[in-house]
């Protein structure tokens, strides 16, 4: 008896079936559509990575001319005025059932009139798009298939038993971190740092009571500035640390003017990384993890505050840049 294998990718076409404005900086979208049902992750989203395909304005959505097999390359080989954009974003929450099932993701509206202060600049094609977005409108969708979540990939919050959570985002992240904490047990402890443009995109998240949280404004202060004040006041390091000198080796890229993705099993300065095995004797041993996803440029210097200067193993830590200032997003 042959059995088919199947695919943990799910290449959909995702219809907007609600819209809602959250604050200045926030667009909330459900997206819904045929194969929603078998659409993951089937537990928590944690921070359950998706891709959007973006459609050109007044074309239609790519979908139907590539396959799930392939998808990628067979996207790229598509006429440049039909691709659209691929752009990549959090699953705030997977909801509900059969043909009701849809997937929420909370949009930054970079650069949009009424964005608060401290935007990225120009808004990119997904912020563009998510500003203007009414029920109907189309996009592709590149998610996990429900049940086959671990091998589609894309979540990387994984804490030990036990730990103390050191948690920091910016707007870009706060979905991601909102999904985190919400999935938390009750008794979950630790400390989370969200910086957003304004006081106004101070959102509505349910944090375990024992976890204490900072909300920060930004408004004109330079980007990440005020993070790394508290999360060092948070950490009980001094004021102004050591010199760059004085400090551990965090590896060949730490400095160098790039994006940074770091994980106990994925490094993307090419360090090198401990074995799943040996991770898995690992957990539970420290008594504090961290997960730090953003601008790339505040998260090295949370990598360097949290490893270099405080110490925290690098078993212990994940840190994702999700975008850098100047690039469209």
């Amino acid at each position: 008896m042959t059995t088919t294998a199947v695919s943990p990718v799910l290449l959909l076409t995702a219809v907007v079936r609600r819209v809602e404005r959250l604050s200045p900086s926030f667009v909330r979208i459900r997206f819904g559509g045929r194969g929603f049902e078998h659409l993951g992750p089937e537990g928590p989203t944690l921070d359950q990575r998706v891709k959007l395909l973006i459609p050109p304005a007044g074309r239609p959505v790519p979908t139907a001319r590539i396959d799930y097999e392939g998808w990628y390359a067979a996207w790229l080989a598509l006429p440049e005025p039909e691709r659209g954009h691929l752009r990549t974003y959090t699953a705030r929450a997977v909801e509900g059932e059969d043909q009701q099932r849809q997937l929420v993701v909370d949009f930054v509206l970079h650069g949009a009139p009424g964005a608060g202060f401290g935007g990225h600049g120009p808004a990119g094609p997904a912020g563009t798009w998510a500003a203007a977005a009414a029920v109907g409108d189309e996009v592709g969708l590149v998610a996990p298939r429900r049940g086959h979540e671990d091998d589609f990939g894309g979540i990387e919050f994984a804490p030990g038993a036990d730990q103390r959570l050191v948690l920091v985002a910016d707007e870009t992240a706060l979905p991601a971190l909102a999904s985190i904490v919400e999935s938390l047990p009750p008794d979950s402890r630790g400390v989370a740092v969200v910086e957003v443009p304004d006081a106004a995109d101070f959102l509505d998240v349910r944090f375990p009571a024992g976890m204490e949280r900072h909300w920060i404004a930004r408004r004109a202060r330079p980007r990440g500035e005020q993070t790394l004040v508290r999360l060092r006041e948070c950490l009980h390091l001094g004021p102004h640390g050591r010199p760059a000198r004085d400090l551990p080796s965090l590896g060949p890229a730490a400095d160098r003017d790039e994006d940074v993705w770091e994980t106990p099993v994925h490094s993307s300065s090419g360090d090198d990384l401990v074995a799943v095995g040996e991770l898995q004797a690992r957990s539970g041993a420290g008594d504090t993890y961290a997960w730090v996803a953003g601008d790339s440029d505040t998260v090295k210097a949370c990598r360097r505050l949290l490893v270099g200067e405080g110490g925290l193993s690098r078993s212990n830590v994940a840190f994702m840049g999700y975008w850098k200032h100047g690039r469209a997003s």
